[in-house]
């Protein structure tokens, strides 16, 4: 099952689910994939990239479509993670579905929250590892 972010783009309605039962359901299933992989250290620098764009994007206005091309490029840093084995498949396919949402500002919003979402929910399952 896929990761929907909206119930309804057209009016901005969020999937009510997103923030909580999705979350915890992708938090789990790449906790489970992991053994030794998915280090919740390797997993925070992919969101605090996210926050850094974040960051960049809220402080000046119109630069969303400057930044977007290096958002999507945390795809290709998924995937440089999973060749040096940093990280399983399913976080990489996690980060895919999620950039491939991503068309404008409030779809990053929504990301956004999204993985902060996911990150506490992370952390719940790997709370004593780096």
């Amino acid at each position: 099952m896929g990761i929907e972010f909206w119930k309804d783009k057209e009016n901005k309605v969020i999937n009510p689910q997103l923030f909580s039962e999705i979350a915890d359901r992708e938090a789990k299933k790449v906790h489970n994939a992991g053994e030794n992989r998915n280090k919740p250290s390797q997993i925070r620098k992919f969101y605090d990239e996210v926050l850094r764009y974040d960051s960049i994007i809220k402080s000046e206005q119109g630069k969303f479509e400057e930044i977007l091309p290096y958002i999507n490029m945390l795809k290709a840093k998924a995937a440089y993670a999973l060749g040096r084995k940093h990280i399983t498949e399913e976080f990489k396919e996690l980060i895919s579905d999620c950039l491939s949402q991503i068309h404008n500002k409030e779809d990053f919003d929504v990301f956004v929250n999204f993985f902060e979402s996911f990150m506490g929910y992370y952390r719940f399952y790997r709370p004593k590892e780096n």
